[in-house]
């Protein structure tokens, strides 16, 4: 995001202020296009993670105990396949439901528990998006919007104008300490810390809010919400809502970390290609250039592009390195989930079991417990929604961020201007 072109920025005064506006603009657009992603990844990483058994033939008895109860019932009910999976006969049975055999039987009340099953069970991205519109209506994929836009607001702005600072600003103590190839990585890395920190509880919220399915209305999740914080809070003190903090600083740092390497690396690479291809049509030779020479020269080019160059620039950019990001940093999103939405039933508070939870251990342990119960596939689940979100969102907010960014330069630079005409005059 930030190069040597922002200190020319800087210069001709875009502000902190219209920074900040800029990082809000991105954050509304990314907010309303990815919640529905963020839905689905919590529900896939929170659901229960149910073994499936191997089939076993049942005993002679069952079997006799099965048919007798199956003569009783309504001749037209009728055979499906889903529930001679769960309640069969040596795989012949007449009939099959699930459910108490009691006559009369209601055809329409024989319900097929793997039916049941499969109705409530998110088996992929596409499947999560399809099966919660459905069975709980369209809204619910933007369920946690208000505390999404509450959160991702004041973190943006923390996030995206520290990182321009501490990546640009000559008083920027990394311009002396660190080498300018890997300020991004640092930089990077310390502004996500700040914001996570800040706005850690309000995640918190969003990611219980998002997970919860007891209740059929907004009113009733926002209350169930607010009461398991509640009981939260009292069993184990304020500090309980940044639970789960040094998951996500586990997840964000080195996803910042290799998010701004490689969308650094990436612009510097379109900027690059566009260089030579206008050094081709000019019919005049190419240079590289080495250090500060090649500094100024993409910054130069870049203060030239128009608003479109650069938001295309910094969409293909943001989206390839937030892409590669958030692949390797998906199992501790698995884990930050997981310990977000664990339950603190009253029973379980104080209790030998409660010690004893995966959840309850340090970050490596449990981590190591997912695989050990789950392999690789459960420390990576839900990274389709992940990447499916965290790809275009890193995209539309850079791109915002910076079209942002320049629409105030070229504000500033007429203001300037009128500025000088008017004292000219």
């Amino acid at each position: 995001m930030a190069t040597a072109k922002d200190d020319v920025a800087d210069a001709d005064g875009v502000t902190l202020v219209q920074k900040m506006l800029s990082a809000t603009t991105g954050s509304v657009l990314t907010s309303l296009l990815v919640t529905p992603l963020d839905v689905v990844r919590v529900r896939l990483q929170s659901q229960a993670h149910v073994p499936t058994p191997a089939p076993q033939r049942p005993s002679a008895t069952l079997v006799a105990a099965s048919l007798t109860n199956f003569r009783d019932l309504h001749p037209n009910i009728g055979i499906t396949t889903c529930c001679r999976e769960v309640f069969w006969s040596s795989n012949a049975a007449p009939l099959c439901v699930a459910g108490p055999t009691v006559a009369p039987l209601n055809p329409a009340d024989a319900l097929c528990a793997v039916e049941e099953v499969e109705r409530k069970t998110i088996n992929s991205t596409w499947d999560g998006l399809r099966k919660i519109s459905q069975n709980e209506g369209l809204p619910t994929l933007w369920r946690g919007l208000s505390p999404t836009l509450v959160m991702t607001i004041p973190a943006n702005v923390i996030y995206f104008a520290g990182y321009d600072w501490m990546r640009t600003a000559q008083a920027s103590p990394f311009k002396r300490i660190v080498p300018d190839a890997y300020i991004p990585l640092v930089a990077g890395a310390t502004a996500r810390i700040l914001s996570a920190i800040a706005v850690s509880p309000i995640e918190m919220f969003r990611t219980r809010m998002q997970a919860a399915t007891h209740t059929a209305t907004a009113v009733g999740h926002f209350r169930e919400t607010m009461d398991g914080l509640r009981e939260m809070v009292a069993d184990r003190g304020v500090r309980s809502l940044w639970r789960g903090l040094t998951l996500t600083l586990w997840r964000d740092v080195p996803f910042s970390a290799i998010y701004w390497w490689g969308y650094e690396y990436g612009r510097n690479a379109i900027t690059d290609a566009r260089g030579r291809t206008q050094a081709r049509s000019d019919g005049s030779e190419f240079r590289v250039g080495r250090g500060e020479e090649r500094i100024r020269r993409r910054s130069r080019s870049r203060s030239r592009e128009n608003h479109t160059e650069t938001l295309v620039d910094s969409f293909i950019a943001g989206a390839g390195s937030g892409a590669v990001a958030a692949i390797v940093t998906t199992p501790f999103d698995v884990g930050k989930t997981r310990q977000q939405v664990m339950h603190h039933t009253k029973a379980e508070v104080g209790s030998v079991a409660k010690a004893l939870r995966p959840e309850e251990q340090t970050m490596p342990r449990f981590l190591w417990h997912i695989f050990k119960e789950q392999g690789a596939s459960g420390l990576f689940r839900g990274w389709t929604a992940r990447c499916l979100k965290v790809a275009p969102a890193c995209a539309i907010m850079i791109s915002s961020y910076e079209v942002g960014k320049k629409m105030a330069t070229r504000v500033n630079e007429r203001r300037g201007r009128l500025r000088e005409d008017a004292e000219v005059s």
